[in-house]
């Protein structure tokens, strides 16, 4: 396999940009880096592609997608948006799943400038951002997805309203009259931090205690399985909680398979509300209650603005955030109390 930008980087002990800047000969580098970040490309025997080393000319009509896991329903609609909304443009779309890993996210990122994509929309899975400052000293036209920056950079970004998300989640099941409500959320994303404060907002506005006990964590890429085993975990105590808000549809599908093997009807016996809308949420059984992003919408915008950036034109970037809306199916249901007993309406 042919050395990349990044085995420079790493061999360097450098960053990609600051590898991106010796090669192109901009910036400002130090006398000692460029000569340790050219005696790597030497001995790697690195040889940068004219994208990198040369004004961007003639297009090449593609896309380069950059996804966390091409697996998750949210990920997969979202690439397919962005592939229909390509193909009506005449461009043809590359995709990478990244898997989370900050090192992927380099590698697939400087596989698709070699391939000489047009420009990049990235959904990022890490907290790393060093990929996305490199592109854009690269001048590579790129949008991002779903991430809320640490720094400010001049990308344009489209993302959902998650802390809102959250927010009408919890508000529905607490209008329904439940009292003790579980969450299980994406704690390493930004995302799912935003989703838990709304959740905490919500609780608050409805004068409900926040109990620790009743927030859990998954993984980044936590499949039905591994939500299963914590709802087990959940629902198998004393004071268990009457209504479990999700921080995903897959997540939410853990929680009803984990209540079907305790013999916990939904929604009689608990109810569960997801996010995202994905086809999983029609599907599952009973059909799931859920926050709906809009992936069409979100798949057009990213393309739209990113070929504003392929040419040329000139405006402030523009931070877009779309709200996501409930749809009310068959999980969720209202309780009262009397005398302590919980009855169902």
């Amino acid at each position: 396999m042919k050395p990349t930008i990044y085995d420079v980087a790493k061999e360097a002990g450098v960053s990609t940009a600051t590898v991106s800047k010796v090669i192109n000969n901009t910036g400002k580098i130090g006398d000692k880096t460029k000569e340790k970040v050219l005696r790597v490309m030497e001995q790697l025997n690195y040889q940068p592609k004219a994208v990198a080393s040369a004004p961007r000319g003639k297009l090449s009509h593609s896309i380069g997608l950059l996804i966390p896991d091409l697996a998750n329903p949210f990920f997969a609609e979202f690439a397919r948006s962005i592939e229909d909304c390509g193909r009506e443009l005449g461009y043809s779309i590359l995709i990478c799943s990244t898997d989370f890993q900050k090192a992927n996210e380099l590698k697939h990122s400087s596989f698709l400038i070699e391939k000489k994509v047009d420009g990049i929309i990235i959904i990022s899975g890490s907290q790393d951002e060093s990929f996305i400052k490199d592109l854009l000293d690269k001048q590579i036209p790129a949008v991002i997805v779903n991430k809320e920056l640490t720094t400010p950079l001049p990308i344009d970004s489209v993302s959902v309203d998650d802390f809102f998300g959250g927010y009408e989640a919890t508000k529905h099941l607490l209008e329904l009259g439940h009292r003790r409500i579980g969450t299980i959320q994406l704690g390493e994303l930004m995302l799912g931090k935003e989703r838990l404060r709304g959740y905490k907002h919500a609780l608050e506005q409805y004068e409900v205690k926040y109990e620790k006990s009743l927030i859990f964590f998954c993984s980044p890429n936590a499949t039905i399985e591994e939500s299963k085993q914590i709802s087990l975990e959940i629902l198998s105590s004393p004071n268990r909680p009457t209504a479990i808000f999700a921080g995903n549809d897959i997540l939410a599908l853990g929680v009803i398979h984990a209540a079907m093997e305790l013999g916990l009807p939904i929604p009689d016996g608990l109810s569960v509300i997801g996010f995202d809308n994905t086809v999983l949420s029609a599907m599952s059984n009973p059909p799931l209650t859920t926050m709906a992003q809009s992936i069409q919408d979100m798949g057009r915008i990213s393309i739209n603005l990113l070929l504003e950036g392929i040419k040329g034109i000139q405006r402030n970037k523009q931070k877009i955030q779309l709200r996501p809306e409930l749809v009310i199916r068959k999980t969720t249901k209202g309780i009262y109390s009397v005398n302590s007993k919980l009855i169902t309406k």
